[in-house]
């Protein structure tokens, strides 16, 4: 069957098939981020004299618990104290950190965090709004964590009638830690998660692990600046390893980034085949997509890429090209196990869970949406 099978239409979240297929393709499904921690300085005794860097390759999967590891094994060095700060070296991408072609409109929300080679939950803070004490009072909110995102909230949210629809706007301007949150929440009624995106993913990172760091009883001189950024100046392949962290391998990523349809997940992974291919960033990571689409004798004019979530308007694909696409992954014995369990299976999982249930689709049709 074929309906308008070359014309290029907009994809959405669809246009994941395509990066997880070239990710596979060009990185391999065993393909690991690798962050090391150095120190910039030297360790005398129980003491780092100087600044404590870590060295990102762009893992989109850093959390609490792994933070809290990292943290537990530098005490476990016999390092209690920190004199400088915690930085991070984010140099393993470049270039714009949000794509061409996303709507200012989604800045604010997780789902349009900004991309960087050091990252951390993410790059998303979770905000929880509940309503005031009586109608007509401001709404009460509260961020989770609460310290280290360094995002700004303007509440211009109030409570309203028990009966009143609740409604939610969250505003960013690109680069701007300040988000204004505008809306009702009724009075009486649950505390609400809106997950929010966070400016700066570079020194979230280095400001949680900083946390992490007091909890595990090392202490650190001073927080992480403004810009958390290490040194640009400093070649840092020589500085002292004090760990070395592995992600889990693409097979396994790539099921949060399909079943979940993950937006960070795609853009790390296409600035992630940038870099491979000597060009970190949005451009060369689709370059490196299109090389794939060109080996597999895929026509161009099926495809106008811009980014690896479909979340920029700028995209574009013919059907017949996620077609051909999901043809080869499904014929290529290297490829099609870790592809087709990476895709959340209709009427079940994931972002289709809810569709085609109580049909004979349900729980046997592995797919991908987008909207």
């Amino acid at each position: 069957y074929a309906a308008n099978p070359g014309k290029l239409m907009m994809p959405a979240s669809t246009l994941k098939v395509v990066t997880l297929a070239a990710a596979g393709e060009r990185l391999g499904w065993d393909y690991a981020y690798e962050t090391r921690l150095v120190a910039d300085g030297t360790v005398d005794r129980d003491t780092l004299n100087g600044n404590l860097v870590i060295v990102a390759s762009g893992d989109p999967s850093l959390n609490r618990p792994t933070l809290d590891a990292w943290a537990a094994q530098i005490r476990m060095l016999g390092i209690a104290t920190v004199t400088g700060t915690v930085l991070a070296d984010a140099r393993a991408f470049a270039g714009e950190r949000l794509g061409a072609g996303w709507s200012w409109d989604d800045l604010a929300y997780y789902y349009a965090a900004p991309i960087a080679a050091a990252q951390y939950r993410e790059n998303a803070v979770d905000l929880t709004v509940r309503p005031g004490a009586t109608v007509g009072s401001p709404a009460i909110y509260e961020l989770n964590p609460p310290d280290v995102s360094g995002v700004r909230i303007e509440n211009r949210m109030t409570t309203g009638a028990s009966i009143a629809a609740p409604e939610f706007v969250a505003r960013r301007a690109a680069n701007s830690s300040l988000v204004v949150i505008e809306g009702v929440v009724p009075a009486g009624s649950r505390p609400a998660v809106r997950p929010l995106s966070v400016h700066d993913p570079v020194r979230y990172l280095a400001a949680a692990f900083s946390e992490a760091l007091a909890a595990a009883g090392v202490a650190v001189g001073a927080p992480p600046p403004a810009d958390a950024n290490a040194d640009a100046s400093r070649d840092y392949s020589g500085a002292t390893v004090l760990l070395t962290h592995h992600s889990e391998p693409l097979s396994m990523l790539a099921r949060r980034f399909m079943v979940d349809s993950q937006n960070q997940y795609g853009e790390t992974l296409l600035k992630t085949m940038g870099a491979q291919a000597g060009t970190p960033t949005f451009d060369g990571g689709v370059k490196a997509v299109e090389t794939v689409l060109e080996a597999w004798g895929i026509p161009a004019e099926g495809t106008a890429l811009r980014d690896g979530s479909g979340l920029s308007r700028y995209n574009y694909l013919a059907p017949e090209t996620l077609v051909q696409v999901l043809t080869r992954m499904f014929r290529d014995p290297a490829q099609s196990d870790s592809f087709l369990t990476a895709l959340a299976l209709v009427g079940r999982t994931g972002t289709v869970a809810g569709r085609m249930r109580n049909t004979p689709a349900a729980g046997r049709v592995r797919a991908k949406d987008g909207s």
